[in-house]
């Protein structure tokens, strides 16, 4: 794909004055990832051929090694996050048990006990995060549309791609989003 081309569904949404949206709220949801047949543009056998994924001006293409190499990374961190997952639950369902009516608590064993329980459930909804962010990537693997830019559409560059896996914005739209 040449630079500056926008892949449906890779647009970016207009601004306020052309929606008339002041505010907008995500809604995450927990559902299944898209197979890659479902996703526009996604290649009927599942796997971007080499070649085909976006690289910047002066880089090489993606070779069938470099390809295969980013999949089995991708592959292994969805492992990884989806065990850290089971274990974050696992201890807040430990907490919750022991928790019981607080009878005989002091006001610091109760305090101490609820300082765990948030730290555990902000550490599951990280690695939800991180894992929702990690089947993305292997759908756009899939879909030949991994290393564009979801924000301009420019290819990322493949480099930052196998630095991080995950990212979907290039490094001026990662700019500009942390600077608001």
């Amino acid at each position: 794909m040449g630079e500056g081309i926008v892949v449906a569904g890779d647009a970016p949404a207009g601004t306020s004055e052309e929606t008339g949206v002041g505010t907008v709220a995500a809604k995450k949801t927990v559902g299944e990832v898209p197979d890659a047949a479902k996703v526009p543009g996604a290649r009927a056998d599942g796997a971007a051929a080499p070649g085909e994924l976006a690289v910047r001006p002066g880089e090489e293409p993606w070779s069938r090694a470099e390809v295969d190499e980013a999949r089995a990374v991708l592959e292994s961190e969805v492992a990884r996050l989806r065990a850290e997952i089971r274990s974050a639950e696992e201890a807040v369902s430990g907490l919750m048990r022991d928790s019981g009516d607080g009878a005989g608590d002091d006001q610091a064993d109760t305090g101490t006990k609820n300082i765990a329980r948030e730290h555990e459930l902000a550490l599951a909804a990280n690695a939800r995060e991180m894992l929702d962010q990690t089947e993305r990537a292997l759908v756009r693997l899939d879909a030949g549309t991994y290393g564009l830019c979801e924000s301009c559409g420019r290819p990322i560059g493949k480099a930052r791609m196998q630095a991080f896996p995950r990212a979907t914005l290039c490094v001026e739209c990662k700019q500009r989003q942390e600077r608001r």
